[in-house]
């Protein structure tokens, strides 16, 4: 199912504490109340506004994005990437790039990593899911050397690092 973007910013308005808290690993949840039909709660007026009366803060669509992403629903999810306003963000095209690659469209997504890249060299996860990318499409010699950039930036026992190494040894992408 499809939402519009006005849609979905009413759904990541009234997610988005929580998942922020999820993300941070915090455990605790928000008591955000909702709002009807048409209108979205506001975090910095703490009353619900009109959805066209309120700029929604890139930090929030991100957020919601990958909420999105994780829980399988990509076309919403790219929607949201979409929505970001600063459209050279990082983390943004890492989303468009993880939301493409994960429904099929390996090359978009490869691109959309590159220019994350080339925005910020150092943006391991963005590094690690390059690989992947690399990994799906069976370009191995690729995915080895986005493994050692990662190697070379946070070292072979971070995260990413473990990741990538373990998703080329099995053929296939862990996320």
């Amino acid at each position: 199912m499809k939402f519009t973007p006005l849609a979905l910013a009413a759904t990541f308005v009234i997610a988005t504490s929580f998942t922020a808290a999820h993300t941070a690993g915090s455990g605790s949840s928000s008591s955000t109340p909702t709002c009807k039909s048409g209108w979205i709660y506001s975090a910095s007026k703490k009353k619900c506004v009109k959805q066209t009366s309120e700029v929604v803060p890139d930090k929030s669509l991100k957020a919601q994005g990958w909420a999105l992403a994780r829980a399988g629903q990509y076309e919403n999810a790219v929607d949201l990437f979409h929505m970001v306003a600063d459209k050279r963000d990082p983390e943004a095209l890492n989303g468009l790039g993880y939301t493409h690659r994960k429904m099929g469209q390996v090359e978009k997504g490869i691109a959309f990593y590159q220019e994350a890249l080339d925005i910020n060299p150092n943006y391991i996860l963005a590094r690690e899911y390059l690989g992947e990318g690399y990994v799906k499409l069976g370009k191995l010699d690729l995915a080895r050397k986005q493994l050692a950039e990662i190697g070379t930036r946070c070292g072979t026992a971070c995260e990413e690092y473990l990741l990538l190494a373990q998703a080329i040894d099995t053929g296939k992408p862990i996320y």
